[in-house]
């Protein structure tokens, strides 16, 4: 049973559920011009289901690598958790946020460096890789927005401002670094679980 309305134009839309005649459904609504949306269950004929949004008009997100991302990070916890442990928890925090990312933003042509390189380029550069690290995982994040039907303001300059003259503002511009970085590593890490039917 298949409910649409099709423009001529750049845009085509499908609601409801449409059979492709191979157990291929897709509900919500498709955007077939610039780029294409699929929105709710994808049965791809073997079981796999994919949900939210898909945008297929520019590069497509990454496949499923076996595991759940974590998308539910909070700047409180990593406050409270890193003073607790005497900072070890930073450095946890740090490297699971880049094995993270580099899951969710696997095939655009960039890495995030782990927790040994940040850790010694920072004390090497007395903290300024960690300011170059930050900044380049905000460009990434925002960067790879777009493979997930999302849109991010922030990006790695945004970051590294906050992190620079933020520090002169009471000292708190270090923090808001960090929580742009977690808010936008956590939209995309969602996003990857939600096209992959992990949520």
């Amino acid at each position: 049973m298949k409910q649409s309305f099709t423009g001529n134009n750049a845009n085509q839309q499908n609601a409801g559920y449409q059979n492709n005649g191979a157990g291929q459904y897709n509900a919500g609504y498709q955007n077939n011009g610039a780029g294409q949306y699929n929105a709710g269950y994808q049965n791809n004929g073997a079981g796999q289901y994919n949900t939210g949004y898909q945008n297929n008009g520019g590069q497509t997100p990454p496949p499923y690598r076996g595991e759940r991302l974590k998308d539910d990070r909070g700047l409180v916890s990593y406050i409270i958790l890193s003073i607790i442990t005497c900072g070890i928890y930073s450095y946890y925090f740090i490297y699971k946020m880049a094995h993270d990312v580099n899951i969710a933003c696997d095939g655009d042509g960039e890495n995030t460096s782990g927790l040994v390189a940040f850790v010694l380029l920072s004390m090497i550069t007395c903290g300024i890789y960690a300011w170059y690290w930050y900044y380049k995982l905000g460009n990434r994040l925002a960067n790879n927005a777009g493979r997930y039907g999302l849109s991010i303001q922030e990006n790695g300059t945004t970051v590294l401002m906050w992190c620079i003259f933020g520090s002169l503002v009471c000292g708190i511009g270090p923090f808001i670094a960090m929580y742009i970085l977690i808010k936008n590593s956590n939209m995309i890490c969602n996003a990857y679980n939600r096209t992959h039917g992990l949520m």
